[in-house]
């Protein structure tokens, strides 16, 4: 049995500890938000949050994850459903094509924001650099950040 805090829930997941967290997150607790994309860390589809920082999920064991805070992209927006100011900003400046990579797109800005509410060109880049989009999305992703930048 594992103990989680996901998205400020408590949670006992009883499978072997080795699992990784995305499929913890993705199977066993149907917070699909998450996405599988490579498996070997280096898309960046499978971003959540652990204790605050962000990590690739297909790589984080549950036992790496156990008694720590996991934030999946379903945890984001306040609890009233007023979207996290990351979210509005994508929406505003249509960052989805396809969307696939999205919620690790914005897992990763929103972690960017909260170490660097200010966010050089330089810092998005270094920040966002592990995330992958097929669509080439990489203008719009930049100009949402500048401007979830400015919401605050």
């Amino acid at each position: 049995m594992v103990q989680l805090i996901i998205n400020g829930a408590p949670k006992n997941i009883d499978i072997d500890p080795d699992t990784p967290l995305l499929w913890a997150v993705r199977e066993h607790l149907k917070l699909t938000g998450t996405k599988f994309g490579c498996g070997v860390s280096l898309c960046g589809a499978c971003t959540v949050h652990m204790d605050g920082e962000p990590v690739r999920s297909c790589v984080t064991t549950l036992a790496a994850a156990e008694g720590k805070s996991v934030t999946t992209i379903e945890g984001i927006a306040e609890p009233d459903g007023t979207l996290h100011k990351v979210q509005e900003a994508w929406i505003k400046h249509q960052v989805p094509q396809c969307g696939y990579c999205q919620s690790g797109q914005i897992m990763s800005a929103v972690a960017l924001l909260e170490s660097t509410p200010n966010p050089t060109d330089a810092d998005i880049d270094a920040a966002m650099s592990g995330n992958v989009c097929r669509c080439g999305m990489y203008g719009r992703i930049k100009a949402a950040i500048k401007t979830a930048a400015q919401e605050v």
